[in-house]
């Protein structure tokens, strides 16, 4: 399977939402990424159901929701009714992950865990089997436009270790600072899926940009 390329949404110009959501269905891009920040877990708020929801109206593409909040078990069936197609959620913010894992699935969409720069990847050993994606955070989360963080590689390697040595079928996805210096290397490491945001939006030409990001 080629990589995918999922543009972050909390990068799109809010003001003219509508043109960005139609840019993206049209370009090569696989997914859009939809960032939700509730200011407690991230020191950030994003968006709620009512933009999710007017998104999926008119994406074409499946809706990789990632989720920043405390308590996500609260939402799990609500994002479910607003178009997520993905549904991925923060080990940090879960006590009872595989639990989390299977209501996700229980709802009908794909599960996906996300991990903070400084978890360590052993954590997932015992539910990588369980889930449909592993989202590498590689900036600290809550604002878009960091820095990469270069320890990034290794963990990517890592995972992609775990997921061998286990017969998972998990996906590697990153997010956070990925652009055309980077981007090569993380696919090389093992990565499946990369989330781009200013990378994307702040290009002149946003749709030959994804097409860069697409070609290996």
């Amino acid at each position: 399977m080629s990589h995918l390329i999922a543009p972050s949404v909390l990068s799109a110009n809010f003001a003219n939402l509508q043109s960005d959501i139609e840019m993206i269905n049209t370009s090569a891009a696989d997914w859009f990424h939809v960032d939700v920040m509730d200011g407690v877990f991230v020191p950030n708020i994003s968006f709620g159901f009512p933009v999710i929801k007017a998104l999926k109206k008119l994406a074409k593409k499946p809706l990789d929701v990632h989720l920043m909040i405390v308590d996500p078990d609260k939402y799990t069936q609500a994002f479910k009714e607003v178009g997520a197609d993905i549904l991925t959620l923060h080990i940090e913010a879960c006590n009872h992950l595989h639990r989390s894992i299977q209501n996700i699935k229980n709802c009908g969409m794909k599960a996906g865990v996300a991990i903070n720069p400084h978890t360590n990847i052993s954590l997932l050993h015992d539910v990588i089997t369980d889930i449909d994606l592993v989202c590498v955070m590689s900036v600290n989360p809550g604002f878009g436009g960091q820095k990469f963080i270069e320890n990034t590689y290794d963990k990517v390697k890592s995972l992609k270790q775990l997921i061998v040595a286990k017969n998972s079928n998990a996906l590697i996805e990153i997010d956070g600072g990925v652009d055309l210096t980077n981007y090569k290397k993380l696919i090389s490491c093992g990565a499946n899926v990369l989330v781009a945001g200013n990378t994307v939006f702040s290009a002149q030409k946003p749709i030959e940009m994804i097409s860069q990001l697409k070609t290996v």
